[in-house]
């Protein structure tokens, strides 16, 4: 069996505060194959983006462990991380927010290989036109700045940055919910051409299951810090285990009338007090089947069929 690209072993994430300690990520494990695209959803606050900066090692872990392509950068520091991040890249969600203001387009892109000390200054420039042409904008427009680009060109620059070290994987943090939708359509299939092309893998990120299912080859459910549920993208589109997931699915609204729709599934309630997360199963406040073994015993991710579920009863 291959060596997944991207490996989270028992990922945890708490950061203490005056009001306590806040459990943003408790026991996560994921996995990145090379080539492939691993989506992640789940409500806000379920820990979707710490997982996306624990994985870039821009915030360190409480717990666990990181590995990339079979190495464990848990404790990587100094030129032998930033050697490793040449190879794996993030693309923001804000991409306004990720720009320096004061710095034009041209020398944005042109500085992670001035870090990463490759080529020459003609050779940098030649790879920004490249970069740019890429991601559908002309090579002139390097030398404006970010407030002169829209929403959808800025997003495009994020991605261009992002391709400039040629790296393995990609995080996309929300990389398009700010985006309206004929522009996100557009920038979803350049995502997709362009891992045909360079057989760049993806970790993305995302509310919107729709978007996710168009991107992934498989899919992970998030609650409350914790990987709930995740397998091949149809299977947990089609045949959802967990009660979160089927609660999920069935809010997602139904372009076509007359339709076979799955029952609404109305979830009571808010996601649980990071701060002070339940016993047992984190779902079982708002879990139509829970049973006093859920309120007092944690399930564990276990494999189900095709699928991996944290549920007693899946």
């Amino acid at each position: 069996m291959s060596i997944p690209l991207l490996k989270l072993q028992r990922a945890v994430k708490h950061y203490p505060t005056q009001a306590g300690t806040v459990h943003a990520l408790d026991g996560v494990d994921l996995e990145v194959g090379r080539g492939e695209t691993l989506g992640l959803v789940g409500e806000s606050g379920c820990g979707k983006s710490t997982v996306a900066r624990v994985a870039m090692r821009l915030t360190p872990l409480s717990a666990g462990r990181i590995e990339f392509d079979g190495e464990d950068i848990t404790k990587r520091e100094g030129k032998a991380l930033q050697s490793m991040r040449a190879r794996l890249q993030m693309v923001f969600q804000d991409p306004y927010a990720s720009l320096n203001p004061r710095v034009n387009v041209g020398r944005a892109l042109e500085e992670p290989l001035v870090v990463q000390e490759r080529g020459s200054a003609a050779e940098r420039r030649e790879q920004v036109a490249w970069a740019l042409a890429r991601v559908g904008l002309r090579p002139e427009m390097a030398v404006r700045y970010p407030h002169e680009f829209s929403g959808g060109q800025r997003q495009r620059i994020g991605i261009a940055r992002a391709l400039m070290l040629r790296p393995e994987l990609i995080v996309c943090d929300e990389a398009v919910s700010a985006l309206d939708v004929s522009v996100r359509a557009q920038v979803l299939n350049l995502l997709l051409g362009l891992r045909e092309e360079f057989g760049v893998s993806y970790l993305f990120i995302s509310h919107d299951l729709s978007v996710v299912r168009h991107m992934s080859d498989r899919i992970g459910v998030m609650y409350a810090g914790q990987v709930v549920e995740q397998g091949p993208g149809d299977a947990v589109w089609h045949r959802p285990l967990h009660p979160y997931t089927r609660a999920l699915m069935s809010a997602i609204p139904r372009a076509r009338p007359g339709a076979v729709h799955r029952a609404r599934t109305v979830l009571q309630g808010d996601l649980p007090d990071p701060l002070q997360p339940p016993a047992g199963c984190r779902f079982h406040p708002r879990c139509p089947e829970a049973t006093e073994r859920c309120r007092a015993e944690a399930p564990v991710l276990r494999p189900a069929g095709v699928q991996w579920v944290a549920c007693h009863f899946a």
